[in-house]
């Protein structure tokens, strides 16, 4: 499928899409994993969808510049990786310029020293980190903030922990609020339940429309098939969420990541 879910939003909507874009690894012995081969449809996938707000996760700086490119001038974005000196893996977040003005931003560890590049904590045995943004809607005046990240795919202590901060700073910061991210967790889940409270909520289960299955975000480059959402979109009480869907876009080069993204269009109704 190499048509649009979403597209381009027009105010007061916003398209926002979370994208674990898998990362470049030196070696990959499967041909559906090699980036040579996955470059095009990733930048075919992105140049469809248009959205407004793109979270991305695994991206190594190479690979977050491939979006950028896609995205023009026209676009910004924030993050860097996420080791202590900048590199490896990060969490960038790309944003329509055009549109939304950056008020504030900041990457953050998941760890108990957040402002400390590279930390670890929790049990994690990789950084993690979070990219925090706060816009303006030039259409609309609406504030908001937006985080993108990636949990721990190991420790669920770790997941715990971070969804707890996360949290925190969504449901404390004024103004409406939008996380995006790999959470390497099932809804229902500890991780889930932590997240899901105090005013925040999944996208998923309070859409007015849902516009495909609930497939599984991590379909390690095979057909989509019902399952778990690994990849999530979560959103405030004062975001309205007019549709959500889980993306199956693949051309011809094949799969652009070995998880599906996930797309939203909501609108801030503070």
């Amino acid at each position: 499928m190499d048509t649009a879910l979403i597209g381009a939003a027009a105010p007061p909507s916003l398209h926002v899409m979370s994208f674990n874009m898998r990362r470049r690894l030196p070696i990959s012995i499967r041909s559906v994993d090699r980036w040579d081969r996955r470059r095009r449809a990733v930048e075919a996938l992105i140049r469809t969808e248009k959205p407004t707000v793109l979270g991305v996760q695994e991206a190594m700086p190479e690979q977050a510049d491939v979006v950028a490119a896609v995205l023009g001038a026209d676009h910004q974005r924030i993050g860097r990786g996420r080791d202590r000196d900048g590199r490896g893996e990060g969490c960038p977040l790309f944003w329509d310029a055009r549109r939304l003005d950056l008020l504030s931003g900041e990457q953050v560890a998941l760890s108990p020293t957040p402002h400390e590049p590279g930390s670890r904590g929790w049990g994690n045995p990789v950084p993690r980190v979070a990219v925090v943004a706060r816009f303006r809607d030039r259409s609309t005046s609406d504030e908001f903030v937006v985080v993108n990240t990636h949990l721990d795919v190991f420790s669920r202590r770790s997941r715990l922990h971070a969804a707890r901060l996360l949290r925190a700073v969504l449901t404390t910061t004024p103004g409406a609020g939008i996380i995006l991210g790999d959470m390497n967790a099932r809804p229902g889940s500890a991780t889930a339940r932590e997240l899901w409270r105090d005013g925040l909520r999944d996208a998923w289960t309070s859409a007015d429309r849902r516009l495909t299955p609930e497939w599984a975000t991590f379909a390690d480059y095979r057909e989509p098939r019902r399952g778990a959402r690994i990849d999530w979109i979560g959103v405030t009480d004062d975001v309205h969420v007019d549709a959500i869907g889980i993306g199956t876009f693949r051309t011809a080069d094949g799969w652009p990541s070995d998880h599906l993204p996930v797309h939203a269009l909501v609108r801030v109704t503070r």
